[in-house]
């Protein structure tokens, strides 16, 4: 009996492995990137139970021994970058003029939550030069607009659909625009912010659909809007930040075909996998809100924050400005494979990098 639920077990494992191989944007394939780590622990498990429970001395007991090794290998070969022994990706910042940093708070707030006293708290307690909620309605804005005093420089898009978008900025918001990129109630917003030093940085706050039997049955919405963003941004002198709820996790096949494209570094590398969904439930949580800079930025600091009625947790990072030392900092490279792949992608919508709004310093 213990055989036939080990065998079973370690079958499940090598399908959820081997299914997101696959480049089928199907939502039941693309959302099998999600799990990695629970896969790796239950393989980590079941690697467990057959040490204590096979007879090794049968013929197939050394086959399910190797199978759940290279499951729990390849899993992992995806999940170790986001732990603490993998070398940082962006280095920590040393000293700077106050006027060269930027701190930028991101929370999805879940429409019905009506717990905006607790993110108010945290934005006052924070102090956030910028800051972006997604899922807002009117009702939402309503309160936010509380804040307005503090953050004179604001973008707005409320909507009833899950979808709605705010910024709201310490610092001048200069030739912002919101634009429907891909769908049309699904807003993005793109902006030039002004630093204190006087430096300007290219701001991009994203939420796209995800593949889900609820939402989209394929992935093809989100994969465009990210890479036509990633490919709008690849190469340029003027300091870049893409924030917001991707509903991608950082290890995804897409998520790091943006980076490769884009060209953007990930503060988590190395420091931690900050998961902030689900925020009622630990053992199903994946990083999907993010913050990706140029290499114009060294590190301050990156947060997770407390619990305020979401299914979300807030994301604080601040960056610093440092050209000279940002310059020997290197993330992901594109091949020809991974350019081919990601003109693929953004041909499957009606999008191109061309509509991406490009913020004029």
């Amino acid at each position: 009996m213990s055989f036939l639920i080990i065998a079973t077990l370690v079958v499940l494992i090598v399908i959820a492995t081997l299914v997101p191989l696959s480049r089928h944007t199907e939502w039941w394939v693309r959302d099998l990137d999600f799990p990695r780590l629970q896969i790796a622990v239950l393989a980590l498990g079941v690697l467990a139970a057959e040490a204590c429970f096979l007879d090794m001395g049968e013929r197939e007991s050394p086959f399910l021994v190797i199978i759940t090794v290279l499951c729990l290998a390849y899993q992992a070969w995806w999940i170790i970058p986001y732990t603490r022994p993998f070398r940082n990706e962006v280095k920590l910042a040393v000293g700077s003029a106050p006027g060269d940093r930027i701190r930028i708070l991101t929370a999805n707030v879940l429409t019905p939550n009506r717990n905006t006293d607790a993110l108010i708290g945290l934005i006052r307690e924070h102090t956030p030069h910028v800051f972006v909620t997604l899922e807002t309605d009117q009702w939402w804005q309503d309160r936010l607009d509380v804040l307005e005093p503090d953050y004179p420089y604001s973008m707005k898009c409320p909507l009833d659909n899950l979808y709605g978008m705010h910024v709201y900025s310490k610092l001048p918001l200069e030739d912002g625009k919101i634009q429907f990129l891909v769908e049309e109630d699904i807003p993005s917003m793109h902006a030039m912010t002004v630093l204190p030093s006087g430096r300007k940085v290219r701001m991009h706050f994203l939420h796209p659909a995800p593949p889900s039997p609820t939402e989209h049955d394929e992935s093809t919405e989100r994969d465009a809007e990210l890479l036509v963003v990633a490919k709008s941004v690849a190469g340029l002198d003027t300091p870049v930040i893409v924030a917001g709820d991707l509903n991608d996790v950082a290890w995804s096949t897409t998520t790091r075909l943006f980076r490769k494209i884009s060209g953007l570094l990930d503060p988590r590398i190395g420091r931690g996998m900050f998961n902030t969904f689900h925020a009622d439930h630990w053992f199903l949580r994946w990083p999907l809100d993010h913050i990706f800079h140029s290499h114009h930025f060294t590190l301050g600091f990156i947060r997770r924050l407390p619990h305020f009625g979401s299914d979300h947790f807030p994301v604080l990072v601040e960056l610093v400005y440092d050209a000279v030392r940002g310059a020997e900092q290197e993330g992901l490279t594109a091949d020809a494979d991974d350019k081919k792949l990601a003109e693929e992608k953004i041909a499957a919508e009606p999008v191109t990098e061309d509509d991406v709004h490009e913020p004029q310093a």
